[in-house]
């Protein structure tokens, strides 16, 4: 990629990366390389050569350092959070033990730092730390800009002479992630008294494998969340009948191969998910066809991802704009199944005249699938027979409306607390395992991208502008406090 110039952004560049925000996580050096994120395999400091001197880059003096990696590879370093102190690079022994062997210059790397601190120009920090769910044995924390206020030579440990840098965290930053980090390796509260704010242990009343806390530090006396029986299954009103269950796959123990497996081949003759991290989904789909209970695999089958238990600690939290909200205290990687929409299957009929019920979620995978509405169209790499069944002449509402809906409003789990944004973390798709009609289809919600420890959730809601109509008919409207950089100012 490097040869062939397909990296991400192949020229260098100081400050914030576009779409690699703070928390951004990295899985190998080999993954921020190809990014443009930092170039180096190996090097702690990623700068900017002569090369760069001409053009918009002729007021300054290079090298200049672009990025640096901390983890852990000289033993002079020092980490305070948002003060560093860094060894410079060089004069390491590299067969491993980390110590010294020879004088560092002041050249390169080191040179570039010092540029730095002279032009005010910030560097990018990233933190590396072990990680078992990692290929390459680690995993690269983005923690953000910070400038370099000081730097000296002295000699370090072994007696060799090596250049410090001191490092400020700039202001106006997200939480460091640094604490994030920490707080996956072991700063999870371990009794529940060390939760702060916590106004319940458990929301969802033991009936999930992992505890759901709610917590409030905003109200003045704090409440918990109320108004809702929490409920780990789909509820389905009186009025609403499920399809038989679909013919299923002959596979054994688990499905392995696309071409024989009749679910894969629903799915375009692949398996939607890969096996890394217990099962993640390679990429939004118009549906995601799962096996079912009439497959012959077993539950540890890939294509069965959705469908397991919630793997995450989630946390319920209240926000003083935007009411309670989710987070999660493990890291999520991209394509990783956070949890299902639950709530009571109704007809979208029924709900329509219910006023103050902000929990009606749509079932309208066949409008995506035929980009009604403004929605965009996905991969079509699905069954062209269930798309054709969809076109019955029968249908009772117009196309444009979706005939069914969840409402979770009196009745749903940790789902319903998760809020919208014009920028989200999660992405909506539609599956069928038990049955293939579409209209009835589960809603899931996937991670969009790696999400670190603490990040709120989101998705995106779905509203077009003026779309949603108060009993009287006159448009109703409310603000959206998402705080995303392309934020609409309006949910609806």
């Amino acid at each position: 990629m490097l040869e062939a110039r397909e990296t991400l952004y192949p020229e260098k560049r100081f400050g914030n990366i576009p779409g690699i925000d703070v928390g951004h996580q990295f899985y190998s050096r080999a993954e921020m390389v190809v990014v443009g994120f930092h170039s180096h395999w190996l090097n702690g400091i990623d700068y900017m050569g002569m090369s760069y001197s001409k053009g918009e880059y002729s007021n300054y003096t290079f090298p200049l350092a672009v990025s640096i990696v901390l983890s852990g590879m000289y033993e002079d370093d020092l980490d305070n959070a948002d003060n560093i102190v860094y060894t410079g690079q060089g004069g390491q022994n590299l067969t491993g033990n980390k110590r010294q062997i020879r004088d560092q210059k002041l050249e390169r790397g080191n040179l570039a730092l010092k540029n730095c601190l002279e032009q005010c120009v910030p560097v990018r920090v990233v933190r590396g730390h072990e990680s078992a769910s990692s290929y390459c044995g680690k995993v690269y924390t983005y923690d953000g800009l910070y400038k370099v206020v000081q730097y000296w030579a002295e000699k370090g440990i072994s007696g060799f002479t090596v250049f410090k840098y001191r490092l400020k965290r700039l202001e106006g930053q997200p939480v460091l992630t640094t604490n994030q980090v920490q707080f996956i390796y072991g700063r999870v509260p371990q009794t529940i008294s060390e939760i702060r704010g916590l106004v319940c242990e458990d929301i969802t009343g033991g009936l999930e494998d992992v505890p759901i806390p709610a917590t409030n530090l905003v109200d003045d006396p704090p409440v918990a969340p109320t108004g809702y029986t929490y409920c780990k299954y789909i509820k389905v009103a009186k009025n609403v009948k499920l399809p038989p269950n679909a013919i299923g796959c002959n596979c054994k123990g688990s499905c392995v191969d696309p071409k024989t497996c009749s679910c894969a081949m629903l799915n375009g003759s692949d398996f939607p998910y890969v096996h890394r991290d217990g099962g993640r989904l390679i990429e939004a789909k118009d549906v995601v066809f799962e096996c079912g209970p009439s497959c012959g695999c077993g539950p540890s089958c890939v294509n069965r991802t959705s469908q397991r238990v919630l793997k995450y600690r989630l946390e319920v939290f209240r926000t003083p704009a935007k009411g309670w909200a989710v987070r999660s205290w493990d890291f999520i990687p991209s394509g990783a199944p956070v949890c299902e929409y639950i709530g009571i299957l109704r007809r979208t009929e029924d709900v329509d005249a219910i006023s103050g019920n902000d929990y009606i979620f749509d079932i309208d995978c066949l409008q995506t699938m035929k980009g009604l509405g403004g929605r965009e169209k996905r991969s079509r790499d699905v069954s062209i027979l269930a798309i054709n069944s969809l076109d019955k002449p029968d249908d009772q509402r117009s196309e444009s409306v979706p005939e069914f809906c969840i409402d979770a409003g009196s009745v749903g789990n940790v789902a319903r607390f998760i809020n919208h944004s014009c920028g989200p973390n999660l992405f909506v798709q539609c599956v069928l395992s038990s049955h293939h009609d579409i209209k009835l289809a589960r809603i899931m919600l996937f991670a969009a991208d790696n999400i670190p420890p603490l990040q709120e959730l989101t998705y995106d809601y779905g509203y077009a502008l003026d779309s949603v109509l108060s009993p009287d008919g006159k448009v109703r409207k409310m603000p959206c406090y998402c705080g995303a950089a392309d934020c609409r100012k309006r949910l609806f």
